[in-house]
Parts: C-alpha cells; sequence; structure tokens
C-alpha cells in the first residue's frame, strides 16, 4: 500500500510545538502533502526538510509568513516543479508536484494550497481568478499523465461538505460560483473526489473555525482534498480523518492506494 496524507499545518512551526513532526514521523506516510507552511527557506533547512524516511520539496511564498507548500516523499523523484505558470499565484507558493516518471508511466503528486477569499472582496476576486489559471493547467497536466493532488481546497462541494450549509451560501468557501468549479473539475474535467468515493458519510469534516467551540461541537468543513486522475483514484483502499491529535485548525486526511512507485 501506498499512504498518501495532506495537511493544512497553519504554520509549520506552529504545528511542530503541538507534536506534528513526531507524529509525521511515525505515521507510516510514504509521501505526504503540506500546506500553509508559513515559514522561509532558512526557516525549514535543517528543521523541517526531512520528516523520518521522507525528504521534503517546497514552494515558499516570497511574503514572509505566508502561504507555501510542500511534499515530503520516501522515494526520489525524477523531476520536481513549483508553481503553474502565474506569476502572481507562483510568488505565493500554491503548487510543488514531485513527479516519478519511468519508460511505462508519467506519475505525479501535487501538493496545492487554494487562496481563502474569506477575508473580503479583494481576496474573493483573487480566489476566483486562481480558479480559473488552475483549471486549464489541471486538464493540461492529465492529457499527459496520471496525478493526484492533494491539498486545501478552501472549498467545500456539496451540503454534506460542511455542518451549516443553510446559513453559509453567501460566504466564501461555498458559494454558488466555487461550488460549480468544483463540480466542473469532477465531472467535464474528469478528476475524482477520492475521500468521497470511498466515504459517503455526513459529518466528515477537515477543518474547524477557532470560534464558538466548532470543533468540541464538530461544527466543521471538509476543505482538504484528496483529487486524482480515474486509474489512480480507483487504486485507493482507505481513508482516514486523523483525529485523534490537533497541530492545526485542520486535520490530516489519510488514504491509502494500492500502488507501488
Amino acid at each position: 500500500m501506498f499512504r498518501l496524507i495532506t495537511l493544512n499545518l497553519n504554520g509549520i512551526r506552529s504545528a511542530a510545538a503541538k507534536g506534528f513532526v513526531e507524529w509525521a514521523q511515525g505515521a507510516g506516510a510514504d509521501c505526504m502533502g503540506v500546506q500553509e507552511v508559513r515559514a522561509q527557506a532558512e526557516d525549514v533547512a535543517g528543521r523541517f526538510d526531512v520528516l523520518g524516511p521522507m525528504r521534503g520539496h517546497f514552494h515558499l511564498a516570497q511574503k514572509k509568513g505566508y502561504a507555501g507548500v510542500g511534499l515530503y516523499a520516501k522515494r526520489e523523484p525524477s523531476e520536481v516543479c513549483t508553481g503553474f505558470g502565474s506569476r502572481e499565484f507562483d510568488a505565493e507558493g500554491r503548487w510543488v508536484e514531485l513527479r516519478f516518471d519511468t519508460p511505462h508511466r508519467r506519475f505525479s503528486i501535487v501538493s496545492c494550497y487554494f487562496p481563502s477569499g474569506s477575508s473580503g472582496e479583494e481576496r474573493q476576486a483573487a480566489k476566483f481568478r486562481f480558479l480559473d489559471r488552475l483549471y486549464p493547467h489541471l486538464m493540461k497536466l492529465k492529457a499527459g499523465r496520471e496525478f493526484v493532488l492533494v491539498g486545501d481546497i478552501n472549498i467545500a462541494h456539496q451540503e454534506i461538505d460542511l455542518k451549516n450549509w443553510k446559513s453559509n451560501q453567501k460566504n466564501s468557501g461555498f458559494l454558488p460560483e466555487e461550488r460549480a468549479w468544483m463540480t466542473k473539475l469532477l465531472t467535464r474535467g474528469g478528476l475524482v473526489d477520492v475521500f468521497r468515493r470511498l466515504n459517503p458519510r455526513p459529518e466528515q469534516y477537515t477543518w474547524w473555525s477557532n470560534r464558538g467551540q466548532a470543533w468540541a461541537k464538530n461544527v466543521g468543513w471538509r476543505l482538504d482534498y484528496h483529487l486524482a486522475t480515474p486509474g489512480l483514484a480507483a487504486l485507493a483502499r482507505r481513508e482516514r480523518i486523523f483525529l485523534d491529535r490537533r497541530f492545526s485548525d485542520h486535520a490530516p486526511v489519510i488514504i491509502d492506494y494500492e500502488l507501488k512507485l
């Protein structure tokens, strides 16, 4: 089995203080995508660039203490790609792709951090620009290789994916336009929401607000995904949202695939 984990860290130094590094070293992952690293290269080097048997590859934001993504892997990739060709969003550190190519297979794992639009109209507009730029890039990637993208998508796709869907229909993360983008990606775009294929049950959340005892009351949102091409999605066997410990306001999403690199 190939274990792939994704987690928005809400700051790697903060998560480390809560036991993230020790947990990650023993989680049995073959690959782990992290988002919202919120650190610079000098903060990562020698401290967070290796987790147990996994070596990290990062795309960090130019702005200090902001965004940034990483991918840890046991096996060395054949190629590391940072950014997806958008000057605006590549400066924010939102895409790192590891390619594991052989003469018989072209395969990628991506860690991606979608913008949040919750701080106001300006960032929501940026989020829509991001979605517009990302969709054709994903379609181009899909045309040439199999891949699984893990990350904080910052969109709850369906009513089942958040507790209070009725009162959130005008809020970022559950806007009709965002949900329609996800629907397009999973229908016409041909990608698969791997967790939902394995687990159709309600109240499966990965993020909880720090307000109003949301964690204690399980008033959450499912914002963290594994999005895969159909051939890879068909190899997914087991899923878990790890709730035993908290390293962040997000929870790790663990999926085991019947896959060998």
